[in-house]
């Protein structure tokens, strides 16, 4: 989002608001592996009210995902389609 600062004498500069990113450690349970990420609050709340890391990727829009959420978003789906196949 974009907004301006505003100073005393009411002069307005563009400025950025930038998400808050925090690292996070998640776990995959298809995996079995912990992944560090840098994700969102707001993201982490997600994660927890959809059961876990692989429930929210496999939900979650490939354009709303990171290169490296993509990377284990297409890992999980091959471990679910190779367990499910055994």
């Amino acid at each position: 989002m974009v907004g301006h600062n505003v100073s005393h004498s009411n002069i307005k500069t563009k400025r950025r608001f930038l998400p808050a990113l925090s690292p996070a450690t998640l776990h995959s349970d298809s995996l079995d592996q912990n992944f560090r990420l840098r994700i969102s609050n707001a993201a982490l709340r997600t994660i927890d009210f959809r059961g876990g890391l692989d429930p929210f990727l496999l939900k979650s829009k490939d354009e709303a995902l990171s290169p490296r959420a993509l990377k284990i978003k297409r890992q999980v789906k091959a471990k679910q389609v190779a367990q499910a196949e055994a």
